[in-house]
């Protein structure tokens, strides 16, 4: 096993796993992209869309888990919200993940262009400017909460992506809910929902042991770096974070597959 090789899936899954640790998402949103074009770039053997879903569903597991247990105590965690999207969001991905396992790369691959470019579009509206003090205080549409967790789950888990970039959107714009109670309940939900994914992607055979190691290890050291740096960073700050990683994915993603 070659070690530059390993250095550069640590190193991938260290800078993926900080940032969505710190703007509330699962890292695959940073981690697919990096993953699909970097070794190969590096002049390492390409892994297949198949493969790099099946290797971000594990890390986004353990990526979400860390910082989800950061800001537990934080105190911005809203239950409630938790409960109904995850217990939702838990079985869309599940299904999403298991169907991968007979989608093409190409199809793969169009569908996260498609996720992420309706992510890109949704970080740009008018959001609910500011925060709450009290979580409780804090009310949605459970309903619609549900609904949406199960098409985001459904969608998301065929990318092993949790759906956390396009969670976060869907809370700021459609739920109205404040910044940082979207950012610490996102990653609940997608720990939620990566327990689905990941049990689809073993499933279906493309998970491969050793990158996966090696971004595990990285998720539990830099997720929890990344969700502490978030409680100090305004929320606006935050927000303007995760709209550029979206756009810049978005247009790597959308140029790959024009060629």
């Amino acid at each position: 096993m070659d070690l530059t090789w390993i250095i550069t899936i640590f190193i991938i899954g260290f800078l993926g796993s900080f940032i969505s640790g710190m703007v509330g998402i699962g890292g695959s949103i940073i981690n697919y992209p990096m993953l699909l074009f970097i070794p190969v770039a590096l002049g390492f053997t390409a892994f297949t869309a198949q493969e790099v879903s099946a290797i971000s569903a594990i890390q986004v597991f353990f990526a979400s888990l860390m910082g989800m247990l950061v800001f537990r105590k934080g105190g911005f965690l809203n239950k409630a919200l938790v409960l109904y999207m995850g217990s939702s969001i838990i079985i869309g991905s599940f299904m999403g993940s298991f169907v991968s396992n007979t989608l093409s790369s190409s199809i793969i691959n169009l569908i996260y262009a498609i996720l992420a470019l309706i992510a890109t579009i949704m970080m740009f509206l008018p959001k609910r400017g500011t925060d709450v003090q009290d979580v409780s205080e804090v009310t949605f549409n459970k309903p619609l909460a549900v609904i949406l967790a199960l098409i985001i789950g459904t969608v998301s888990g065929v990318v092993g992506a949790a759906g956390a970039f396009i969670t976060v959107p869907v809370m700021l714009v459609v739920l109205k809910i404040p910044t940082r109670v979207a950012i610490a309940s996102s990653l609940a939900i997608t720990f939620i929902s990566s327990i689905g994914s990941t049990t689809g992607k073993l499933l279906g055979g493309h998970m491969l042991m050793v990158p996966s190691i090696v971004l595990v290890v990285a998720s539990t050291i830099a997720s929890p770096i990344g969700a502490k740096l978030s409680k100090k960073i305004n929320t606006k700050i935050l927000q303007w974070i995760l709209a550029a990683l979206i756009t810049a994915t978005v247009f790597k993603i959308w140029y790959s597959i024009s060629l």
